[in-house]
């Protein structure tokens, strides 16, 4: 089946400000699912996999792997062959390799080879399966090469998006993005939101924000509000926090200072970015065609390594 959509709004939700932002162990381990979000398809986690260890990936969802930083992963799927998934030095340094796995495929991630020291920060996004057609039916290796990097906004509102996995790819629910945006620069912006079905202009969406910075003492600022403000809260956001976006307009910026990178990871009933944007500031993106682009981006360029 095409794009049908069960529920006209993301679920209603009243978690207080302490409950929408996790923060990871001291191992680096977060992970949020539909019972402590309050909503109804994604889960997310972020782990630290060293020699010796692994993580399993059940076969009743769908699932995403990236590769945050570290070394080298590898997928064992149920089905055909492992897939390795490159790892890098930073987000800052390199473009993502990922991996998607399909509903009714499990999995199991370790490190590539059998010896090798270090360890990897891995993110995994899963989801429910849906019913939708023209869904991959085996487990599918995302290189480099085939993310799409797209250049947003000018002037202090610019920023890098690396897609993952876009609306085109042979997901069932899932969407991935990271985002990096350079110090004193706003992302997300101008800010928008996701809980309504309305399309062309919006889809109901459910979404996790990842962050991470070069420095362990370095944050950004993540805002989270409602157009009536019966919602508004706003976070420091550290190495390995994650924020829930379960509604309203979600605005990010990045300390003066600090480059910012995210993953951001969705789900919903379409397979669509599409966003409405807070009227108070929807007409900033007019002024881009008249605004240089920030010269720091883009961090990484197609092609390196």
């Amino acid at each position: 089946m095409s794009d049908t959509v069960s529920y006209p709004t993301t679920l209603p939700n009243t978690l207080g400000a302490d409950r929408l932002r996790l923060r990871s162990t001291a191992e680096g381990r977060v992970a949020a699912d539909p019972a402590r979000a309050g909503w109804r398809y994604l889960s997310f986690r972020a782990f630290s996999l060293e020699a010796g260890h692994q993580e399993e990936l059940d076969a009743q969802c769908e699932h995403v792997v990236v590769v945050i930083q570290g070394a080298d992963v590898q997928l064992e799927p149920s089905v055909g062959p492992a897939l390795g998934v490159v790892g890098r030095a930073s987000p800052f340094s390199s473009l993502p390799a990922a991996a998607y796995l399909p509903p009714g495929v499990g999995g199991v991630l370790r490190l590539a080879g059998t010896a090798l020291p270090g360890r990897s920060l891995v993110a995994v996004a899963s989801a429910p399966p849906s019913g939708r057609n023209r869904v991959a039916v085996r487990p599918v290796s995302i290189a480099r090469d085939d993310i799409a990097v797209e250049i947003r906004g000018a002037g202090n509102a610019t920023r890098q998006i690396n897609h993952i996995v876009a609306p085109d790819f042979q997901a069932d629910r899932l969407e991935v993005v990271e985002v990096l945006t350079p110090s004193g620069n706003w992302s997300s912006w101008p800010p928008h939101k996701h809980d309504t079905d309305d399309m062309p202009t919006e889809a109901a969406l459910e979404e996790t924000y990842y962050y991470w910075f070069s420095r362990p003492e370095s944050w950004g600022m993540q805002r989270l509000y409602r157009g009536d403000r019966s919602r508004d809260c706003n976070w420091e956001v550290r190495r390995g926090d994650v924020v829930l976006v379960t509604d309203g307009y979600h605005p990010f910026t990045a300390a003066h200072g600090d480059d910012a990178y995210y993953l951001n990871a969705l789900a919903g009933d379409r397979r669509t970015m599409a966003c409405s944007f807070d009227p108070d500031y929807d007409w900033v993106r007019e002024t881009w065609a008249g605004l240089p682009r920030d010269p720091r981006v883009p961090f990484v360029r197609p092609g390196r390594a």
